[in-house]
């Protein structure tokens, strides 16, 4: 949700929603179902990934059971800032291995009115908090 001091737009109506869990949990399957109702609805969408993510496609977000969804790798949260323009819904994968100013930035982009979906590993292998992930929850 939203961190204490930071005002949420309720006019435009943006939200963050948080796919999170254990590995093989089904966090990035969740992902593209959202993502690929969000575009049956006629929404514009724009898929982020961290430029590191190269397990199975350098270029699209692929689940274990080999869905996938095109998406655009960033070096940064910041640059989804810059990447999130004339779209209403935002997916992050393996929001994990984003910098914990991910968390700002997927304020921001909410309070301008957009959905937005983020999937990734809440703890890590020894139960404790992963990344940015917990701080989104």
């Amino acid at each position: 949700m939203f961190q204490p001091g930071v005002e949420f737009n309720q006019q435009l109506g943006g939200w963050i929603e948080v796919v999170c869990g254990p590995m093989f949990s089904g966090k990035t399957e969740e992902l593209i179902r959202r993502m690929r109702r969000a575009q049956i609805a006629g929404q514009k969408v724009e898929i982020f990934k961290p430029v590191s993510d190269v397990r199975y496609d350098k270029e699209e977000v692929v689940s274990h059971d080999k869905n996938s969804i095109p998406s655009m790798p960033v070096e940064s949260s910041s640059n989804m800032l810059l990447l999130a323009d004339d779209v209403q819904v935002v997916g992050i994968d393996e929001a994990q291995f984003f910098d914990h100013s991910l968390i700002e930035v997927c304020e921001k982009i909410a309070n301008k009115g957009l959905r937005v979906i983020v999937a990734g590993l809440d703890m890590d292998y020894t139960g404790k908090p992963f990344g940015p992930v917990p701080g989104l929850m």
